[in-house]
């Protein structure tokens, strides 16, 4: 029952991921560390020898724990304490400062305190450290797919967010629209400004049997969408902005966009299934 030294050993070495778990959910360093104190304490009252992925279970624990401060701290109307200049600094701790420093910044921590404690922790641990879906669905209670929602809503916030803040996501965005709209118009001027001069067009080999060819150059890459993608959709795909074709309410084709300096710089078509079914597809607008 309870720890043993190499469950122990093991704890030190996640306890930089449990960290940075906490101080994303929770916006306070001082917090984190009570987090994973609080996580520390329930390993050792643990039976470890059922647990046949610690590192796993250490991160749920985290995540369950930093959620239940998180509405406590709510449900009283506190403020959120980790926002405070000598704390982001790191206070002269290398770990702390190691955990800061990895972090997405203080400007999106802002953001995420505007979250509900549920949504934020979907997107914390999907969107910053790769947690399935199904693995967070039992921490906020909601289902899988109801998960997914909470994600993609709060990672739209946040991206509103950006936006209305005159950030990156904001242009990046215009440029999936302008581009659509011009395909869709046959509009072959506005397409050529949108492209980067050395565009290129690529399709892996599902796409290329569907009958897409790679193409170089914005003259060309204009030409091949003239008039065409009026069934695409603007759509985030594994968080970046990009087009999907659906059909059926499936996605059949994903147009991955390399956006640089305002313009398009590559596009790739997938089709692959296996592929496709990879990305997280979040359809921001019909």
């Amino acid at each position: 029952m309870g720890t043993t030294g190499w469950h122990a050993e093991l704890f030190e070495e996640n306890r930089p991921r449990l960290r940075a778990v906490a101080y994303r959910v929770l916006g306070s360093a001082s917090d984190a560390d009570d987090a994973v104190q609080e996580t520390w304490l329930r390993l050792r009252r643990t039976d470890c020898e059922g647990i046949d992925n610690l590192a796993g279970w250490l991160t749920t624990v985290v995540a369950r724990v930093s959620l239940d401060m998180l509405r406590a701290r709510r449900s009283k109307r506190e403020e959120p304490g980790g926002l405070r200049p000598a704390e982001a600094a790191g206070e002269g701790d290398p770990e702390r400062e190691a955990m800061l420093a990895s972090s997405v910044g203080v400007a999106v921590l802002v953001v995420l305190e505007r979250l509900a404690p549920a949504e934020r922790v979907a997107f914390v641990l999907h969107d910053m450290f790769g947690v399935p879906f199904d693995e967070i669905a039992p921490i906020v209670g909601r289902s899988p797919a109801a998960t997914r929602q909470l994600a993609s809503r709060a990672r739209r916030r946040v991206r509103g967010s950006a936006a209305a803040d005159g950030g990156v996501p904001a242009d990046r965005q215009h440029v999936v629209d302008a581009f659509l709209t011009a395909s869709r118009d046959g509009d072959l001027e506005a397409l050529v400004e949108l492209l980067d001069p050395d565009v290129v067009l690529r399709a892996d080999a599902a796409a290329a049997a569907m009958g897409a060819d790679e193409v170089r150059g914005s003259a060309a890459v204009a030409r091949t969408f003239a008039g065409r993608a009026k069934a695409a959709q603007p759509a985030l795909l594994d968080g970046s902005e990009g087009l999907v074709w659906v059909q059926r309410g499936a996605v059949k084709v994903a147009f991955l966009l390399t956006i640089s300096d305002g313009r398009i710089a590559a596009i790739d078509l997938v089709a692959d299934s296996g592929r496709l079914q990879a990305l997280e597809v979040d359809i921001i607008r019909a």
